[in-house]
């Protein structure tokens, strides 16, 4: 069931690097951006933890935080 569930989700987050983030001018104040953190995240750590702090991570992606490089723990 993880493992489904890991491939499910990082098809998802591929999907959207690859068809949506396109269409949207890049405005990620991290290094790497949110969605490669939320792969190497789910990659990492696996579906549930991955999930967790790639949650965490595009919680903080606002204005009112300074960004900069951010790798996955």
């Amino acid at each position: 069931m993880g493992t489904i569930m890991r491939s499910f989700l990082l098809l998802l987050i591929k999907g959207y690097k690859k068809y949506l983030s396109p269409l949207f001018p890049p405005s990620c104040i991290y290094e790497p951006t949110c969605s490669q953190y939320a792969l190497e995240a789910i990659e990492k750590h696996g579906a549930l933890k991955g999930s967790w702090l790639a949650f965490r991570r595009i919680i903080r992606c606002n204005p009112f935080h300074k960004g900069g490089y951010d790798p996955v723990p």
